[in-house]
């Protein structure tokens, strides 16, 4: 792949602004919250919690993309108005997944910045569509992509004048099922050392196991990416989704201690 706008050599390493946090240029981010938006009182307590340790961005789905369709699909709408006034509360911009470009203009009202979730990478009508604004975007890496189409999905946006792009690595899917997916920080150095984009990764959905997202926060940081995203919860277990591996807000303080201990190492 080569003259891509995510190269290296096409200018400076990217830096991304949402609203008074950088990610990028030697920052280290935060960002956490439940995998659904499941009530105000919920997210207020959570949002509460993060704040205190320090997390610099707050994330809930209130569009879940559902392998079957009969489990929890989210709260729409309300779900982000509930986003909203706890990112408004707590001072933290507020990072939630859209489904389709129909979605962008009512979302936008709410949130501060778009992921862009594992099964949508490849919607490249909806990749132009956010490449014609300038908001910051997450761009979540597809479950069975190679880093190749990861970067060619990131070119879609850049390509159409965004460059408020930041990649998510979030694992893929391989023969191994110990894990959910297997997190593939092959790609977060190969990033780091070949293109310009800040990256993050997800130990979350990249393990699916609690006891092992501290490890592998630790391992992300170490292989150079930019921050971290974690699934938590004031009570992980009683999460309507993704329970297995959300972690508590004690833990979430404690993985960004030792983040920032390895950070300041390296």
């Amino acid at each position: 792949m080569k003259n891509l706008l995510a190269d290296k050599s096409s200018g400076e390493d990217i830096i991304v602004k949402v609203k008074d946090v950088t990610i990028g240029g030697g920052n280290l981010t935060f960002i956490s919250g439940p995998c659904a938006v499941e009530n105000l009182d919920t997210l207020m307590a959570i949002g509460e919690g993060l704040k205190a340790q320090g997390v610099h961005m707050i994330r809930g789905g209130a569009f879940k993309p559902r392998t079957s369709p009969y489990d929890f699909q989210g709260l729409g709408i309300e779900g982000l108005k509930i986003l909203k006034a706890v990112g408004e509360k707590y001072n933290m911009p507020v990072v939630s997944e859209v489904m389709d470009a129909s979605q962008i203009e009512e979302a936008l009202k709410y949130v501060d910045m778009i992921q862009v979730g594992s099964r949508n990478m490849y919607n490249y009508t909806f990749l132009k569509e956010l490449g014609k604004l300038q908001v910051p975007v997450l761009l979540k890496r597809g479950m069975s992509a190679t880093l190749s189409e990861w970067i060619y999905a990131a070119e879609y946006i850049l390509k159409e004048g965004n460059m408020n792009v930041v990649m998510c690595e979030r694992g893929i899917r391989t023969f191994e099922t110990i894990t959910r997916n297997t997190l593939d920080l092959n790609a977060v150095a190969m990033i780091k050392e070949h293109y310009r984009l800040p990256v993050l990764v997800d130990p979350s959905h990249g393990t699916g196991r609690r006891e092992l997202v501290k490890p592998m926060s630790i391992a992300g940081v170490s292989a150079g990416a930019d921050g971290v995203i974690l699934e938590s919860h004031i009570t992980p277990d009683n999460s309507v989704s993704d329970a297995r591996q959300t972690i508590n807000i004690k833990a979430v303080g404690e993985i960004m201690e030792q983040c920032k201990i390895v950070r300041s190492v390296l």
